[in-house]
């Protein structure tokens, strides 16, 4: 006797209206299969910024991804506005530009995430996804972080150090806070990721 696939118990099971029809196993299938897909970097969740509402980062793989820790008081805080034009400009072709603020140096984040929210959005029209509030270096930075350091034996010195991660999910370079979003090194380099399939 045929074992009958996933996918056509699936259909089956789309056209009864029901998933009773559908063993365990071919359930649980898909979603083991999406965990798979999502590189060990980016398997965490942050509250986001405005809501607090916690968002995984895996419904990012297969982009490029441009990760800065922030601050709302920094000499470097106008970085904001390039990190907007970046993520508009290659947003279309999967870039994704994710901001992590940060009191980690000099105390220079806001300490209210509506706060931090409202400057990020009215001063200089920030889109991109924003989480909230966390450490980036030392014993208490966020995993991701604690990922991004090992991975690239560069921890941030400075509010908006940059991290560069391809489309499957490995660190491609680390630029300090005085590599501007428009850099001709970083630009360059992150069309290069984007160009990687």
């Amino acid at each position: 006797m045929k074992v009958p696939s996933i996918l056509a118990l699936s259909v089956l099971a789309a056209a009864l209206g029901t998933t009773a029809a559908v063993p365990a196993w071919a359930q649980a299938a898909p979603a083991a299969a999406a965990a798979a897909a999502c590189p060990a970097l980016l398997q965490h969740s942050f509250p986001r910024l405005q809501d607090e509402k916690p968002q995984n980062l895996c419904q990012y793989a297969g982009k490029v991804l441009l990760v800065v820790n922030t601050a709302s008081k920094c000499g470097f805080t106008p970085q904001y506005e390039g990190l907007e034009a970046l993520n508009a400009r290659y947003g279309p072709q999967g870039l994704v530009v994710l901001g992590f603020p940060s009191g980690d140096f000099g105390g220079q984040e806001l300490k209210d995430s509506k706060e931090i929210a409202d400057f990020c959005f009215n001063t200089y029209g920030v889109k991109f996804p924003m989480f909230a509030k966390s450490s980036v270096k030392g014993s208490a930075a966020n995993p991701l972080y604690v990922q991004l350091i090992q991975a690239t034996g560069k921890t941030p010195g400075w509010n908006f150090h940059k991290y560069l991660i391809g489309r499957d999910g490995k660190p491609l370079g680390s630029y300090g806070s005085n590599v501007t979003p428009t850099a001709p090194t970083l630009v360059a380099e992150i069309e290069k990721a984007l160009a990687a399939k």
